[in-house]
């Protein structure tokens, strides 16, 4: 009698959204681990190589939820997040987050706990891979040198173009460390994720604090692409490369005008590998 609810009180609705039957494993959570950049830089890749660990559980869509959808709030975004157990945790990945001013703050809101990873690269071939990207969708912009300078002939490079604006790392970085120290963040280069993938992922699983699950044996070169793919997915034992988008032919580019942007970029990079204290080889 104690147990049974009393006359008119009518029981819980379930959450919006529920579906009936049988209740699936695990709860939905907020991310304890974001990748929050950069474009370009080898994101996806770290996403779809970090999902093949068993303790680990990733949104496979780009929530831009920090950026762009704040307004529709913290539920609404643990809505989306997979089911994980007490034991995994849960990641998503929105690279447009480090360029976002408000982002830090907001992350930092939600849980000043929550574990950072950028992913970063040479900021020129960043950038030509951006332009790259965009041009495959909008063929008659104009071309790469027309959209990186001001004024080439003096040198003044247009850092109002976001594909030049994401590369300063350094300029960036200062907002998110208002926020969280570095120990919290762990930066990934995008250049050794290619030539030695298991070690970057290496360097990952200890950051998230998780076992060494995947290793050497997880990849093999892809030579057509040029980029290394996983011997089997999470989802199937079949082996999985990045989309078709991926491992593009870059546009040729004016070697000189690359010399012009690595003089532009060398000032900020210098300050990025001190703020860090990592070199990432860029010059």
């Amino acid at each position: 009698l104690q147990q049974s609810r009393p006359c008119g009180r009518q029981p819980p609705a379930p959450p919006a959204g529920s579906a009936p039957g049988p209740a699936r494993p695990g709860t939905k959570r907020l991310p304890r681990a974001i990748v929050v950049g950069v474009k370009k830089g080898g994101t996806r890749a770290v996403l779809e190589f970090i999902r093949v660990h068993p303790e680990v559980r990733a949104l496979g869509t780009e929530p831009h939820f920090f950026d762009r959808n704040y307004h529709r709030g913290l539920e609404w975004y643990r809505s989306l997040m997979p089911r994980t157990l007490d034991s995994q945790i849960t990641v998503e990945k929105t690279p447009s987050y480090f360029v976002t001013k408000e982002a830090p703050r907001r992350i930092f809101n939600m849980s000043r706990d929550t574990k950072l990873i950028v992913v970063v690269r040479n900021p020129v071939t960043r950038a030509i891979s951006d332009y790259t990207q965009t041009l495959s969708k909008k063929p008659d912009i104009p071309t790469f040198e027309g959209l990186s300078f001001r004024n080439r002939s003096l040198g003044l490079v247009d850092t109002s173009w976001n594909a030049i604006r994401i590369g300063l790392y350094a300029l960036h970085l200062q907002s998110w460390l208002q926020y969280f120290p570095l120990s919290q963040i762990h930066f990934v280069s995008g250049e050794r994720l290619i030539t030695d993938p298991a070690g970057e992922m290496g360097k990952i699983q200890d950051f998230l604090g998780i076992k060494r699950v995947i290793t050497d044996k997880h990849f093999y070169f892809n030579k057509t692409k040029g980029f290394p793919c996983l011997k089997k997915s999470e989802s199937s034992g079949l082996p999985r490369c990045l989309g078709k988008s991926k491992g593009r032919t870059h546009v040729q580019i004016d070697p000189e005008v690359i010399e012009q942007l690595r003089d532009f970029y060398r000032p900020y990079n210098i300050k990025f590998y001190e703020t860090v204290g990592q070199d990432f080889r860029w010059e």
